[in-house]
């Protein structure tokens, strides 16, 4: 897995960076990606990435604010003129149905995919063997939402020796012990997957808050995670205009990595305000002298999430 941000900039985009938009790349677990956010220009973003529109597997937008939303029509319509043919699902608040479905045809686009829209209210949104995705209501001025991704647990390795010593070689009894099941060898004896199976590769978390100011639900959907992506709006020295408007600062972020155990923290949505590379720095150092592993986002740089030692 891995995260490729295509804008980190707040409220319009600037010379240095778009709006809104992070891509969690899964072409190893899921040959697709998805996309968190999708502000104005986000597909030409991904015309300069090494991401296809036709991988774009789901759309998680935080909440209906032009800068996290304004590019949905556009990609939308696009997808399917650069190969986009297998089903795309779109989650997001109430009112995300609307705003598409309103857009689409008042500009008679036409969709030969299936597009299907879920409006939520927080809660867990998407499970399947490999992933869960849920997510909770942050606090800001229209309702906005931050998401918690978990890949569940792999199964360990098997131990080849063992299994050939029972005269069991590759093929469907492999199968069996890895989904942890007992088998019968050749000779009749029974060996059972504990015999054979490693410990279990645990699955990364990734937390991917839409804008917010500090509150109760943060720390919940950051808890222990592999990674956190938070807003980051403000140096603190403006911590009560960020309050005001319903944002955060980088330390305010950096605190919130600490408290939930994040291991590594990114920051984004800064405000174009930040514009030179001393001024995004400061805001870096703001955040790292509370939490070491916090790094300013950088749009068209692709991050390895890599799993935690020992798991």
């Amino acid at each position: 897995m891995e995260l490729y941000f295509l804008g980190t900039n707040a409220g319009v985009p600037s010379l240095e960076r778009n709006v809104t938009s992070v891509a969690l790349r899964m072409l190893e677990e899921r040959r697709s990606f998805w996309l968190f956010d999708c502000g104005e220009g986000t597909q030409h973003q991904i015309l300069r990435s090494p991401l296809k529109l036709s991988k774009l597997e789901k759309i998680f937008i935080t909440h209906l604010h032009g800068d996290h939303l304004f590019g949905l029509p556009g990609l939308i319509s696009s997808r399917a003129y650069q190969g986009g043919e297998d089903p795309l699902t779109i989650y997001g608040p109430r009112g995300l149905k609307q705003y598409i479905h309103t857009s689409l045809e008042l500009s008679e686009s036409h969709i030969s995919y299936s597009l299907d829209i879920v409006e939520h209210d927080g809660g867990v949104l998407f499970e399947d063997d490999s992933f869960r995705v849920e997510a909770s209501l942050l606090e800001h001025r229209v309702a906005s939402y931050g998401y918690r991704i978990t890949e569940k647990d792999l199964p360990g390795k098997l131990d080849t020796a063992t299994m050939e010593s029972y005269g069991i070689r590759p093929g469907p009894l492999y199968g069996k012990l890895k989904r942890g099941e007992s088998v019968e060898a050749p000779d009749g004896r029974i060996l059972h997957a504990s015999e054979v199976q490693g410990k279990p590769k645990k699955g990364r978390i990734i937390t991917i808050l839409g804008d917010t100011r500090p509150c109760g639900s943060v720390l919940p959907l950051a808890r222990d995670a592999d990674v956190l992506v938070h807003e980051s709006t403000f140096l603190h020295e403006m911590k009560d205009t960020a309050h005001t408007y319903f944002h955060s600062t980088a330390r305010q972020a950096a605190e919130a990595a600490r408290e939930a155990g994040a291991k590594r923290l990114f920051l984004t949505h800064l405000s174009s305000r930040y514009k030179y590379e001393d001024q995004i720095m400061q805001l870096e150092r703001e955040a790292q002298e509370i939490f070491p592993d916090a790094v300013i986002a950088r749009e068209h740089v692709l991050y390895g999430i890599e799993r935690t030692s020992g798991s």
